[in-house]
């Protein structure tokens, strides 16, 4: 597979919120439960993309380290990690999502048993308007 670029990414996070909602509508709770956090994952994956250069080479322990689903960790690379600090601490309900949005991780694909109530609540923390963590992102990428 070759390298996705940023703006590919950005593609992936819309396409895999909005597949989201399609699941939710069905009621397959643990799709949307893994997919949202997926989204939020390519967005920050975005975020990263958006620091190297066209014909920069890479730096490859930063490359090595984004080949994770750990959305702290990507956090972190994306340099991002401060000012969503700064944001939290004035928009309390910015805090709020990311305390439910962090906690998300891959091995989400493999539990059939999320609640509709779990992947509702990723889902509204990442798609709120003006506290969603997706939003915050998106003004970032």
């Amino acid at each position: 597979m070759k390298p996705l670029t940023r703006k590919e990414l950005q593609q992936i996070a819309r396409m895999r919120r909005s597949e989201v909602s399609a699941l939710l509508k069905v009621k397959h709770y643990p799709g949307a439960y893994y997919l949202m956090g997926y989204a939020v994952e390519c967005a920050l994956k975005a975020c990263i993309a958006k620091q190297t250069r066209r014909h920069d080479f890479p730096n490859k322990d930063l490359a090595n380290k984004a080949y994770t689903h750990n959305l702290e960790t990507l956090l972190k690379l994306s340099g991002l990690g401060t000012d969503l600090n700064k944001a939290m601490a004035a928009d309390k309900s910015l805090e709020v999502n990311w305390a439910v949005v962090k906690d998300w991780d891959e091995t989400a694909r493999y539990d059939a048993h999320i609640s509709a109530q779990q992947a509702r609540d990723l889902y509204s923390a990442c798609t709120a308007r003006t506290h969603g963590i997706l939003a915050w992102i998106r003004k970032q990428w």
